[in-house]
């Protein structure tokens, strides 16, 4: 099972390079973040046309997040639990029935977070304790899990090209890092660094000041797995190619293959 994230950054602006990606990687489970769109506004006839079914959870003009699956879904439930009154649509979950039993996968999209003097600093806190207390809840159940999404944090200054620059940046300071480490200290596994310590290794190259060709990256798109997800994981990778196509999303998918069989269609 192949299972990937990508904060697409506009799901309609991107549709041509998602399906072009979608036949390439050919991952079982996609989770997409920033889709930008309505449900109803989401493309998907013509994601279900590239052999995904579809489960939405969108808002007018910001965040949006999806989930893609080649397999059926067994229940899909919108909205981080802990906070009724959030209405940005940043979390998504849905399950799958395979033959290593329930899987289990949470889309995300935190809230970033900057300017970190304001309110939505605060935000991004409160939204990063309400995940620990559901993580902690679905470990618990002692089942496949994987967290995927755009987490917006930088765990350590291994994943920034320059820690002093973001120093005060929300995605990087104490508080965030933190509870980002809380989620591995719960019994989650950074899939990427399960598989490599290297420096570098970047998901996001802003827009501006050719941060792209200067490779002035960071990696905030993250795949966290339970330990029977991890028992199993046989490979991580990051397309980072993706970004050099035309019209591309900030953001490139990152992916993990467990070693669960998929049903067949």
């Amino acid at each position: 099972m192949r299972i990937a994230t990508w904060n697409v950054n506009s799901v309609r602006q991107r549709l041509e390079s998602l399906t072009a990606w979608l036949a390439a990687c050919a991952p079982d489970i996609v989770c997409l973040q920033e889709t930008k769109c309505t449900d109803d506004a989401f493309p998907r006839a013509e994601i279900e046309a590239a052999g995904y079914n579809v489960a939405v959870h969108g808002q007018k003009t910001f965040n949006g997040v999806a989930i893609l699956a080649r397999l059926p879904f067994d229940d899909v439930t919108p909205r981080l639990p802990g906070d009724d009154a959030d209405t940005q649509a940043r979390f998504l979950e849905a399950s799958f029935s395979t033959a290593a039993g329930s899987v289990r996968i949470a889309c995300l999209y935190l809230p970033n977070g900057n300017p970190p003097q304001g309110d939505k600093f605060v935000y991004k806190i409160k939204w990063m304790d309400r995940l620990a207390r559901y993580a902690r809840e679905r470990l618990a159940l002692e089942e496949p899990l994987v967290l995927a999404g755009d987490f917006n944090a930088i765990p350590t200054p291994d994943d920034v090209y320059d820690p002093a620059a973001w120093a005060g940046d929300a995605l990087f300071l104490p508080a965030t890092r933190e509870r980002f480490f809380a989620l591995t200290h719960a019994g989650l596994t950074d899939a990427v660094r399960a598989s490599s310590d290297a420096a570098g290794l970047y998901t996001f190259w802003d827009y501006q000041a050719g941060a792209w060709p200067k490779n002035n990256g960071i990696r905030i798109d993250h795949l966290l797995l339970s330990p029977q997800a991890a028992d199993r994981l046989t490979g991580v990778g990051i397309d980072r190619h993706v970004r050099a196509w035309e019209h591309p999303s900030d953001h490139v998918p990152v992916w993990a293959d467990l070693a669960i069989e998929v049903p067949a269609r």
